[in-house]
């Protein structure tokens, strides 16, 4: 009897996926597909945004990218689009045009019904394993904000409801009020 394998999907092959409101990402062979983000979603995405450029942009720490901004780790052909990234001003070399290449040095991942356990799995574990050091997931409904520092070693996120402690490769430069980002309309 004949062995039947599926054919392992690439970043590249996600990237050949229509252009609609849905965001692809391969991760460990697999296409995962993400849905059009709701309206508090994208109010969290923002606020963070917002946050993240006064503490880290603004200051010369880095860059910040919004989704759609994918994240290829070329060693396992996996690449992924997050909520939000940040890599700082020495290793900026890795960002190109369309996507960049290799891990952030921030990423965050807003949880949706449809994401969460994909959030806290699959790329809890492709973070970790690729070498992102830091791995904010954002729980609205829970309004906390689990922190993985992965480059410090973490094997349990600290959480936060009220004030994100932010850093640089482990240097203290502010915080974020998290009221703004739960903000329920």
């Amino acid at each position: 009897m004949e062995s039947m394998e599926t054919a392992r999907i690439t970043w590249r092959d996600a990237l050949l996926m229509p252009e609609d409101t849905r965001r692809y990402e391969a991760i460990e062979g697999d296409l995962y597909v993400i849905p059009a983000p709701s309206r508090r979603h994208q109010w969290a995405v923002h606020q963070l945004d917002v946050e993240l450029h006064r503490l880290l942009v603004e200051p010369g720490h880095g860059e910040v990218y919004p989704a759609p901004f994918g994240v290829e780790f070329p060693d396992t052909e996996e690449g992924v689009q997050p909520d939000l990234l940040f890599v700082r001003r020495e290793r900026l070399d890795i960002i190109g045009e369309d996507w960049l290449r290799g891990a952030p040095d921030l990423v965050v991942e807003i949880l949706s019904p449809s994401t969460a356990k994909k959030d806290r799995g699959v790329k809890l574990k492709l973070y970790r394993r690729q070498g992102v050091a830091v791995y904010w997931i954002v729980d609205l409904d829970a309004e906390a904000v689990e922190v993985w520092d992965f480059a410090a070693g973490a094997r349990r996120p600290e959480h936060y409801t009220d004030r994100l402690p932010v850093s640089v490769a482990g240097n203290m430069v502010g915080h974020i009020d998290l009221g703004p980002v739960f903000r329920r309309e």
